[in-house]
């Protein structure tokens, strides 16, 4: 297997090989989360010329939280320099710039599927499906190298419901070893909920809504934890270790502090050591 498909230094936003897509191609909405609306497509006013963040370290300070815990997946360095070979979208042609807003999203939906992907390959209790992860793997990056005009007419929910059912039977495999009665709260209402200390080990959190969710010292070991909302969820103190399926978005979304262990695919976000 080529190693740029098992490199996950690929599969993180490298700003400074993008053309500032983020800040253009998504839309938000004035809130707790950002500061102003904006519509897709539109610049954001805090985008200068060389496509930085004119205000990157005062993001927080100045009311745009949500900038602070996406992260792209490596989408956006993808579409800038290999989708469209480093042509910036201001001075190209308008359809490239139109397209690069249509396919960015797209690529990120490839990458991140990308991200599960590689961490479900190195689960050893994945391994009776390992070649059916390892060409699912293969397929979903060949798709993000098509043209514009491929990614522009591909049906990327279809192949998420695809790679999806590997990803389940990765879950159940990885989660089979671990000792003692594991919860089911896939898609679970859990918003505010009171699970300080809780003993989640192996878990199935997928798609759980745990915003604000009170996970102090909750033993989430083995835990499937794809698409669980954690904005605002407390994990001081929780173990992740071993939690799998957990991006950097989420974590950069939740709160937490140095005695929260941590699975080796994510770091520990910068604002937890300042809530310190």
């Amino acid at each position: 297997m080529p190693d740029h498909m098992t490199d996950r230094a690929e599969l993180r936003g490298d700003c400074e090989r993008c053309f500032g897509l983020c800040c253009v191609a998504l839309p938000f909405a004035a809130s707790a989360d950002f500061a102003i609306d904006k519509p897709a497509g539109t610049p954001c006013p805090n985008l200068r010329g060389d496509h930085r963040c004119g205000i990157h370290a005062e993001l927080r300070t100045k009311g745009f939280n949500g900038c602070t815990v996406y992260d792209c997946f490596g989408a956006g360095q993808k579409v800038s320099q290999i989708t469209f070979g480093g042509r910036d979208r201001r001075t190209g042609p308008p359809e490239d710039a139109r397209r690069m807003v249509e396919v960015f999203p797209v690529v990120r939906q490839l990458h991140e599927l990308l991200w599960y992907l590689t961490e479900a390959l190195t689960l050893p209790a994945a391994r009776p499906i390992h070649a059916d992860l390892g060409r699912a793997l293969e397929w979903t990056e060949a798709l993000t190298r098509q043209t514009p005009q491929e990614l522009g007419a591909l049906d990327v929910g279809a192949h998420r419901q695809e790679v999806n059912v590997l990803l389940l039977k990765t879950s159940e495999l990885a989660r089979a070893g671990i000792r003692g009665k594991k919860k089911n709260r896939r898609g679970a209402d859990l918003m505010g909920a009171r699970l300080k200390g809780a003993d989640l080990r192996g878990a199935n959190l997928r798609g759980a809504y745990l915003i604000a969710a009170d996970l102090t010292g909750a033993d989430l070991r083995g835990a499937d934890l794809i698409g669980a909302d954690l904005r605002d969820a407390d994990l001081t103190d929780a173990d992740l270790t071993d939690a799998f399926f957990l991006t950097q978005p989420q974590l950069n979304a939740a709160r937490g502090s140095a005695g929260t262990r941590l699975p080796g695919s994510v770091t520990r976000p910068v604002h937890w050591t300042a809530q310190l």
